[in-house]
């Protein structure tokens, strides 16, 4: 039975205030609040467990590295991985995103081609502009219509076999909008050799993930919007990809064996796992997987889809509002402004007086930005920990802000 009181009661956090106000917390999108389970996890290892894992006989260490390993199995069951070691820890989706665009390098020649989309996170461009200047590879945008809709027919006629790399997210930060990554994975699949790449990182914390399933070659997403520690990471890739290219990082843990004549790579997942790594973050992770399954997908996605109507309800109502995306599939987001009030910031401020936490600005997506001719939005995210009183928290806040800015 889904008890949001009880989902409530494990996130300490969520009975503060903020300029003398209940926390209203609704900037999940940027990173999720974590439950008392996954800091107790957190905790319980720097207080009991703490070594360094993967390189020490005595006690602690093979006790760190068993829960971290538990912690990789649980993630590949997570995102049903056919092998743990296609689970590659990383500080989150930004790292691996870069990780794969640097080990691709030697993949790609000048005037390839590499696809991604206009509602790209800034993490999900740039490593690819920075590989095309490496290559002398090309860049092509499959464009959004007036409802931030991807425009497939765009993808069909840039497909070629110049085609290396096609890489979308499966749900846009700053929309919400939910990307048909079956559909592009299938086109890419029947018209190119292309390798697939998947950001997952605003989909894994709001519905089940199957990467077999989409038959993607690589799939990232961040622990810490998903109730983990900040600093973790997920970069799943197929065990015959990962194993055909080059390290990232170079040290401790990646190699097999080293002299100054050469050195030979360690047998995945370690070959991309260079350094210490964020042991206690990387078992919390595991922690936050138990927290999510516990709930359950379905009553997640549920919920926070319930939320999600019930807010663009409500907010449509407010005169002079303009929702983003408003008429295509999304999860977890709305995304707005007051026309006639200046800056988004403006809203967000007003909203923090009364203790409501959104985001605003640019969402680290100019380009989206750039196409619907502003500088920024109010952006109000869920998560499952979100109550419908909150929402109407929230629409009260926003229709102060617009008295007090009109």
């Amino acid at each position: 039975m889904f008890d949001i009181q009880e989902i409530r009661s494990q996130f300490t956090i969520l009975n503060r205030q903020v300029n003398g106000k209940p926390l209203v917390y609704l900037d999940n999108a940027a990173t999720s609040q974590k439950p008392d389970s996954v800091l107790e996890v957190w905790n319980q290892y720097y207080t009991e467990l703490n070594a360094n894992v993967h390189r020490g006989i005595h006690t602690l260490s093979q006790l760190a590295t068993e829960e971290m390993e538990l912690s990789r199995r649980k993630i590949q069951k997570f995102v049903n991985a056919k092998h743990d070691f296609e689970v590659i820890f990383t500080k989150g989706t930004t790292e691996g995103l870069n990780l794969i665009a640097y080990i691709l390098t030697q993949k790609l020649k000048k005037d390839d081609e590499i696809i991604i989309s206009y509602l790209e996170h800034h993490s999900n461009i740039v490593p690819w502009q920075l590989l095309c200047e490496r290559t002398g590879a090309k860049l092509r945008v499959i464009p959004i219509d007036e409802n931030g809709i991807l425009q497939l027919d765009f993808l069909d006629q840039y497909l070629s076999e110049k085609t290396k790399v096609v890489s979308v997210n499966q749900v846009s930060n700053a929309l919400g909008i939910v990307n048909p990554v079956e559909e592009i994975i299938a086109k890419t699949r029947k018209n190119s050799n292309a390798y697939i790449v998947i950001d997952g990182a605003q989909s894994a914390p709001h519905f089940a993930i199957d990467v077999q399933k989409l038959d993607c070659d690589f799939f990232v997403f961040s622990g810490h919007k998903m109730y983990a520690p900040m600093g973790t990471g997920i970069l799943y890739g197929k065990q015959g990809i990962l194993e055909s290219l080059p390290p990232f990082h170079g040290g401790g843990e990646m190699i097999a064996t080293c002299s100054f004549e050469g050195t030979t790579y360690a047998t995945l997942p370690f070959k991309y796992e260079a350094g210490t790594p964020n042991v206690g973050g990387n078992i919390a992770l595991g922690a936050a997987v138990d927290f999510i399954e516990k709930i359950g997908h379905e009553n997640i996605q549920r919920h926070e889809n319930a939320l999600l109507e019930y807010a663009q309800r409500q907010l449509s109502e407010i005169e002079n509002i303009k929702i983003y995306g408003e008429k295509a599939k999304r999860t977890g987001v709305v995304s707005f402004n007051l026309e006639g009030t200046g800056i988004s910031s403006d809203v967000g401020m007003i909203l923090d007086k009364m203790g409501i936490a959104v985001r605003t600005g640019h969402h680290c997506t100019q380009p989206i930005m750039d196409f619907f001719n502003i500088a920024g939005t109010v952006r109000a995210s869920f998560a499952v920990y979100n109550t419908f009183q909150e929402i109407d928290l929230l629409v009260e806040g926003v229709k102060k802000a617009q008295k007090m800015l009109s």
